[in-house]
């Protein structure tokens, strides 16, 4: 067998073993969707219970209501979810780019050089994947967080975030918390930004103008226990669905890369197959004209 043939076997044996792991992970890629979707999607309810409680709670107070005022000079801190395996796509680089983008977008004053964020601000990046992008920007991490890797594991990392803000808003004084993740999108995700602290209790207010019945319920618990309670539900839910969501779009971009890499592959194969064909197709007459050439030699000598 020429060298030819046995460098286009290599090849398409290399490529069926590629195919092989592409379909792999495209399997799991499919099933973790749905998944955290379902995670998602399961804390709806839950989410806007512990809005009509604030709301109940918060009404007690509306006449002395007003949300927090910042303080401009101290410290803002940004969660940046990101990914911890490659093979997704554009999946971290869109929401590096956009978190930087969104960032400014609501405070030019601050710009400074190049676009890069104030020397105060604090970055939590989550996920090895995300890490690798911030430095690259030029940026660096105050702290690094690996994301979960089931359902299951999501509470305790939930846990552990909250644990890292507070000891941020404790030594560095922090007022200013967003969470910046991609959500999953019908055949694709896209980038999303949200304001965890400051809360907006004016906001939260307005929510009982939405309540089904035609009179608040009451609670015979301290105002301030009960509303300290149903803030931290109400930060553990925004930070949980911020996870589950950005997971959820991890895994679709992963599917959206892998079905690219399939047909690319596949397409691949057929053009070595077929170049193999033509190889072991010219190799074969070579050979018949090679026996022929002999034969007539041979017959002619006799």
């Amino acid at each position: 067998m020429s060298a030819t043939l046995e460098t286009l076997q290599k090849q398409i044996g290399s490529g069926e073993d590629l195919s092989s792991i592409v379909r792999t992970m495209k399997a799991l890629a499919a099933t973790s969707v749905r998944q955290y979707e379902k995670a998602a999607e399961s804390l709806d309810d839950y989410f806007r219970t512990v809005e009509l409680g604030l709301s109940v709670v918060l009404s007690a107070e509306a006449e002395n209501l007003t949300d927090p005022r910042i303080d401009p000079r101290r410290p803002a801190m940004i969660c940046l979810f990101g990914s911890d395996h490659g093979l997704a796509g554009r999946f971290n680089e869109q929401i590096v780019s956009y978190a930087l983008e969104e960032y400014w977008s609501g405070e030019p004053a601050e710009k400074t050089i190049d676009n890069a964020l104030p020397a105060n601000t604090i970055i939590i990046a989550i996920g090895e994947q995300v890490i690798t992008r911030v430095e690259a920007a030029g940026l660096e991490s105050s702290s690094k967080l690996h994301l979960p890797t089931s359902i299951k594991a999501i509470t305790p990392f939930i846990q552990r975030l909250l644990e890292k803000i507070e000891e941020y808003r404790t030594t560095e004084e922090v007022e200013k918390v967003f969470l910046f993740y991609n959500r999953p999108l019908t055949g694709g995700f896209n980038s999303r930004a949200e304001i965890m602290l400051p809360v907006s209790l004016s906001n939260l207010l307005e929510t009982r103008l939405e309540w089904e019945s035609r009179s608040l319920p009451t609670f015979t618990m301290s105002p301030d226990r009960l509303l300290s309670a149903l803030l931290r539900q109400y930060f553990f839910v925004s930070l949980y669905r911020a996870t589950a969501l950005s997971l959820a779009a991890e895994n679709t971009s992963r599917l959206a890369a892998m079905q690219a890499a399939e047909k690319n592959i596949n397409e691949r194969l057929n053009e070595l197959k077929t170049a193999y064909q033509h190889e072991r197709q010219a190799a074969i007459t070579e050979e018949l004209l090679d026996i022929i050439s002999g034969f007539k030699a041979v017959r002619g000598k006799n």
